[in-house]
């Protein structure tokens, strides 16, 4: 297996060469140069697989370069920090299916990826006898889970970039309470979008990144979209086990690396229904599937902050895709949008693209009135963005199929929120209530690349 450019300016590449690259050396994104195919009958041979099992299978096709001993290894470490016995259980409630994604270490799906990642750095690292520095940028959750991915191992630092005050507190103390030495926190004054330029600026300064050894655990790494392909089987399989008919999935999306990893699924052959794009205010996706608009707006925050995005870096890979695999076709794409604030499609790729995402935007009345009823109806609390999930869902799937809601957090993340659509917070498991009272450490700065740049040149090693 090898993997190649979404900007078609680097030969292919192996895979542990692609988890250290993490952005493309040409500004793109690393993808397989092919996705292996599954059948019906291999499918079936998967059901009774445990979680790590199961994320073996997957996960092997596309690594031909790591032992498969030393592979199932990382993979067994990675899911044992879980606390839930199936890493990532399903329940039914209301006429949905809940797939939790969040029993890890930071009670967000990002850990499915993320604790995977960071032993597999760990891994190359040792056995290369080298050091990484990682750049990344957070709207809340990918920031905590890569920094306990990391967190005191070997040849690693770490450098994680979020808005200041646009996080949950919970998300901001995940990250600041941790202070080992290879762990640096930089608080953005400005937006999601202003940390993720930052980083990519950053990462297409070719000297700069290779001088500094820098690496990715933003979802730019394929590696982070490859672990969490894992649990769209795993939930299609346990559905199978009790219903009939279509599965589809319905995804609360903001940088489009989840659904992506459903989409890639998909296409190995996972026979599931629809793939369903969930947006809030924040809806540049959404107004793109719906009405061919994929215009950049201003970022409006709201209760559910991960999602507060207009600039969702997966799409790339999406849209490589649709444009039959034509890097200029792509690069012509993404000059428009920097010249113009927007990328057009013909009719016949909106066709396509309408074929493989249904969509549905649900603002923040919605998002708190979702809460509240399904709370009354079932005794079950969402967080804001599993709400829009199955809000979207609700509206949009057939009620006689089965609706698979990706739960990205665990609500006591976004207590603020669930106070304020019920009246109460959501009780804390003793993870979040350690927080509270640890020291903290944490730089403030502005959205200026320069000072960005000196802190990290200045606190790396």
């Amino acid at each position: 297996m090898r993997y190649i450019s979404t900007r078609g300016g680097i030969s292919p590449i192996a895979f542990k060469d692609a988890v250290m690259m993490g952005l493309a050396s040409d500004g793109g994104l690393l993808l397989p140069q092919s996705y292996p195919a599954i059948s019906g009958e291999q499918l079936e041979s998967w059901r009774k697989l445990t979680y790590a099992e199961l994320a073996f299978e997957v996960i092997s096709r596309y690594v031909d370069d790591i032992p498969a001993a030393d592979l199932k290894s990382l993979i067994i470490r990675s899911y044992a920090t879980f606390t839930h016995p199936d890493v990532t259980p399903l329940v039914r409630k209301n006429g949905v299916y809940i797939l939790e994604l969040f029993h890890g270490v930071t009670l967000a799906f990002k850990d499915v990826a993320l604790q995977f990642l960071g032993n597999m750095f760990e891994y190359i690292l040792a056995e290369r006898n080298q050091t990484l520095n990682i750049i990344g940028a957070t709207s809340g959750d990918t920031g905590s889970a890569a920094i306990h991915g990391v967190r005191g191992k070997k040849g690693i630092s770490i450098f994680i970039l979020h808005p200041l005050g646009k996080t949950s507190a919970v998300q901001a103390l995940q990250m600041t309470s941790v202070t080992d030495a290879n762990v640096h926190n930089i608080a953005v004054h400005g937006t999601f979008d202003d940390c993720q330029d930052m980083v990519k600026e950053l990462f297409g300064d070719l000297e700069f990144k290779e001088k500094y050894s820098l690496g990715a655990v933003n979802s730019i790494n394929w590696a982070r979209v490859l672990a969490q392909v894992v649990y769209y089987f795993y939930a299609w399989l346990r559905v199978t086990d009790e219903a009939v008919g279509p599965v589809h999935f319905s995804v609360p999306t903001g940088n489009f690396g989840d659904i992506f990893a459903g989409y890639v699924a998909k296409r190995m052959g996972l026979p599931m229904g629809r793939l369903l794009l969930a947006t809030n205010e924040n809806n540049i996706l959404t107004r793109f599937i719906n009405a061919s608009d994929y215009s950049l707006g201003t970022v409006v925050p709201t209760v559910s902050p991960s999602m507060d995005i207009q600039i969702a870096s997966n799409f790339e890979r999406y849209l490589f895709h649709l444009f039959a695999e034509d890097s200029v076709r792509l690069k012509e794409a993404f000059a428009e949008l920097k010249a113009d604030g927007r990328i057009t499609c013909s009719p016949e790729e909106m066709a396509q693209v309408r074929t493989d995402f249904c969509s549905d935007s649900v603002d923040q009345v919605a998002t708190l009135q979702q809460i509240r009823d399904f709370y009354e109806k079932t005794d079950y609390l969402l967080d804001p963005h599993t709400a829009v999930g199955v809000k979207a869902a609700l509206d949009l799937l057939p009620s006689d199929s089965a609706r698979v809601c990706l739960a990205t957090a665990h609500p006591a993340k976004f207590s603020e929120t669930v106070e304020q659509a019920l009246g109460f917070q959501s009780p804390a498991p003793e993870s979040v209530k350690e927080l509270y009272g640890k020291p903290t450490r944490c730089e403030i700065m502005d959205a200026d690349i320069a000072s960005v740049r000196e802190f990290i040149v200045a606190h790396i090693g």
